[in-house]
């Protein structure tokens, strides 16, 4: 478990980059970067999945659009703040360009630390609810790495085009199951607080949520398609905040 002493920190979840029209997408670059920008005092960024609705890196090409954002979380990091990004299922199809090039921590499943003295359990949430064994197999498929080296012979038009459509379908299934999952996640973090942790912080629903659960609190930091938030955790108190 690694511990953080100072603080501030930060949270963002589900923006679900490329998703839209692109003057919307522009327009939710233009915002994240400007979050990104003024965090000025940031000891760590946490990035809890589906920062893109959808992503596929090849060995030496990565997917156009959004070099504003990869810029400006160079820069967070060269000033200084770590960023630990929790792949999504979504965005699971990375391979090292973040964490060679940004410097990022990339998390195939949770994180864990201590912030300032407080148990963090952090995960994007797909995948923890008992049953649904078919994502579960669909998960492990492509997130193993000789399917995504043979994905990868697919010319890069192709196969960025078929991962959006991909995306689209793992939005439906999400969507489907709605209360379900959100109702799930609550019970997920409820077990876990149990196991002595203070705060379980999940995504994926696209439903916020910050609730004491128990002797911790569960957090849920929504989505950007309805409305753009961070949290925050300072002092050992934690906010989520609009933007």
């Amino acid at each position: 478990m690694k511990s953080y002493n100072q603080g501030p920190f930060y949270f963002i979840s589900d923006i679900h980059l490329g998703l839209s029209d692109p003057e919307t997408e522009k327009e939710k670059e233009s915002l994240l970067v400007r979050f990104l920008d003024s965090l000025s005092d940031a000891e760590a960024l946490f990035i809890i999945g589906d920062l893109y609705d959808y992503w596929f890196e090849y060995r030496r090409v990565y997917q156009k659009g959004f070099f504003r954002l990869l810029n400006s979380l160079y820069n967070l990091r060269a000033r200084g703040t770590e960023i630990i990004y929790l792949i999504g299922n979504h965005d699971f199809m990375h391979r090292d360009f973040f964490s060679s090039e940004i410097g990022a921590g990339m998390m195939e499943n949770e994180f864990i630390a201590e912030l300032n003295g407080k148990k963090f359990f952090m995960a994007h949430g797909d995948g923890l609810l008992k049953g649904d064994y078919g994502y579960k197999l669909l998960k492990k498929v492509l997130r193993n790495k000789k399917i995504q080296w043979l994905y990868s012979l697919i010319h890069p038009d192709i196969g960025i085009g078929l991962a959006g459509h991909s995306s689209k379908t793992s939005r439906q299934h999400t969507s489907s199951r709605g209360n379900m999952e959100t109702d799930g996640l609550k019970d997920k973090a409820a077990e876990i607080i149990k196991k002595g942790y203070d705060f379980v912080i999940f995504g994926h629903t696209h439903r916020r949520v910050q609730e004491k659960v128990s002797d911790g609190i569960y957090i849920n930091l929504g989505t950007w398609l309805e409305k753009p938030c961070y949290g925050k955790f300072e002092n050992k108190t934690f906010t989520i905040n609009d933007l």
